[in-house]
């Protein structure tokens, strides 16, 4: 799968010059640290394992602000330098993988959070989101939504991710979250370009491919107080007539996530997570903990938990979207896959969803209007995963398959932006491929 490296007399003069713009630490050749740049969270799928390596890198750029990012975009394109933007490096399908060779741009050393006003946040690429929440917290203030990984770079998140903990109120990243970037076109004179409101859209979810995102504006909202809330259920159907329940609670919860025993008892060990027992696990503002031990207990659980403070909320975090599935596969190694699911349907035919896989399990997240999901089966290959997907389409349910590292978002538009922002094809290579390429997923 990988493209062809690019010539060592070419990159040995790329880091000569990055070391004289940035400082001789701010660039690395070595093994080490070119092995740490070309792997990320691409293990959890299975599909996209079978095909590992995507491309080794074969220089590190660590630039400290936005416009050492500026200045090293800038090097590279002079020297015709493939540029592989990364945050933390906790993409699960290998959007960060350096397919091209080439350059590797890590922007966690560019972290300063740059100021916080009413209302909104300004950061460089690589301060973390939970950074960013506890500098939002000490104004008064929280930040909308945060990934799962709270660890993760605001850059990384808004170019890779989706949604996460604040969803269920703010919906994804496209809804207004960002209001403003500042980002690096790939042109030998590249410089900060200043981007403003629905102008951002085109950069959110593209992997970098058409601009790296050194500067993100993010909104804040009034701080609230939080609690960490944890029920269980005797049956997994018994939680799911609550689900749909929990986002018109008020105030709105933050997070609310929900398991089988097997998919819970894959967790980190935590005696508010009771074995035997299906999982839902919330974050709840305090003023609405009685609405929800009312619903849960209504539906014949039970509350066993409820923590306080920033860091009970954070760590519970770590146990929605993505993550029950990465527990599930540490517990049973080489086992399981997933796909990700969403509709009224994962709920109503829930049995039916889980015959379509061998043991097929869902982990389910609370959201306004439609529930989502990430649907875990045995693995038995890619064609037996691609092979299930009409039938979860034929029971009503929506898919996306996220086993793949190209940008499945407005691909065309994306393709057609690159023209102009990147016209020697330099960014993140091969991620940007034709609509209709592979299987993405159903528009339900």
């Amino acid at each position: 799968m990988s493209h062809e490296v690019v010539d060592q007399d070419t990159i040995e003069a790329l880091a000569a010059e990055l070391r004289e713009l940035l400082g001789p630490d701010a660039v690395s050749d070595e093994s080490a640290a070119l092995d740490r740049a070309s792997i990320d969270g691409s293990h959890l799928s299975p599909v996209i394992a079978e095909q590992l390596p995507l491309g080794r890198a074969q220089l590190v750029a660590y630039p400290a602000s936005a416009e050492d990012i500026a200045t090293t975009v800038a090097a590279a394109v002079r020297h015709g330098v493939p540029i592989t933007p990364r945050g933390k490096g906790t993409a699960n399908y290998g959007q960060t993988l350096p397919m091209a060779g080439g350059l590797v741009l890590d922007t966690s050393k560019a972290r300063r959070i740059l100021e916080v006003g009413e209302g909104w946040l300004r950061a460089e690429a690589g301060a973390t989101m939970i950074a960013i929440e506890q500098a939002a917290n000490r104004a008064g203030q929280q930040v909308l939504q945060y990934p799962s990984t709270a660890q993760s770079t605001v850059g990384g998140f808004v170019s890779g991710g989706s949604g996460g903990t604040g969803s269920i109120a703010h919906g994804m990243i496209h809804s207004g979250f960002v209001t403003e970037l500042e980002v690096v076109h790939a042109v030998p004179d590249a410089t900060l370009v200043h981007i403003e409101g629905a102008d951002t859209e085109p950069y959110l979810h593209k992997y970098g491919t058409v601009g790296v995102i050194a500067t993100v504006t993010v909104r804040l909202e009034p701080l609230q107080e939080w609690r960490a809330f944890f029920a269980s259920f005797d049956d997994f159907h018994d939680l799911l007539k609550v689900i749909r329940a929990f986002p018109e609670i008020e105030p709105t919860p933050r997070l609310v996530s929900g398991d089988l025993p097997t998919l819970a008892e894959a967790l980190p060990a935590d005696p508010a997570i009771q074995p035997g027992r299906a999982s839902l696990r919330a974050i709840l503002d305090v003023a609405s903990i009685d609405a929800a031990t009312a619903l849960i207990e209504a539906a014949g659980g039970r509350v066993d938990e409820i923590r306080e403070g920033a860091q009970a909320c954070i760590k519970l975090s770590m146990t929605s979207y993505n993550h029950p599935i990465e527990w599930l596969q540490k517990a049973y190694p080489d086992t399981y896959f997933h796909v990700e699911v969403w509709g009224d349907a994962i709920i109503d035919r829930i049995d039916e969803l889980h015959d379509v896989y061998e043991g097929g399990m869902l982990h389910i997240e609370a959201q306004q209007g439609r529930p989502i999901g990430m649907l875990a089966g045995v693995y038995r290959g890619a064609d037996a995963v691609y092979a299930g997907l009409p039938k979860i389409e034929a029971l009503g349910v929506g898919w996306h398959n996220p086993h793949q590292w190209y940008v499945d978002y407005e691909p065309a538009e994306t393709i057609a932006l690159a023209r102009d922002t990147d016209p020697q094809g330099l960014m993140n290579p091969g991620k940007l491929v034709a609509p209709g390429t592979f299987q993405t997923g159903s528009q339900m």
